[in-house]
């Protein structure tokens, strides 16, 4: 699939002055920058999904542990005191 872009001369003279100082050519650049905003927001929509389905979890069963919990626990991770995970209640 071929795609175009249009692109002002000032963001045509930053890519390629970005490309020469990397070594790179602009087409890389621009494949680099694209490849990383998608992957980016990706990432949001799947956290953003987990976060809804973690939530509606809660609601349905009020399952939770609270900050001081988590905090605590996370306190003794790379100690000799390291513990499981707390267990989530109501």
């Amino acid at each position: 699939m071929a795609l175009s872009i249009k692109l002002d001369d000032a963001m045509k003279e930053r890519i390629q002055a970005l490309a020469s100082e990397r070594q790179r050519s602009p087409h890389w650049i621009m494949k680099e920058a694209i490849r990383q905003y998608v992957e980016t927001e990706e990432a949001k929509a799947s956290f953003e999904k987990e976060a809804l389905v973690s939530w509606q979890h809660y609601k349905e069963t009020g399952l939770h542990l609270t900050v001081d919990e988590v905090q605590n626990w996370l306190k003794t991770w790379g100690t000799d005191d390291e513990t499981d995970a707390p267990e989530c209640h109501e």
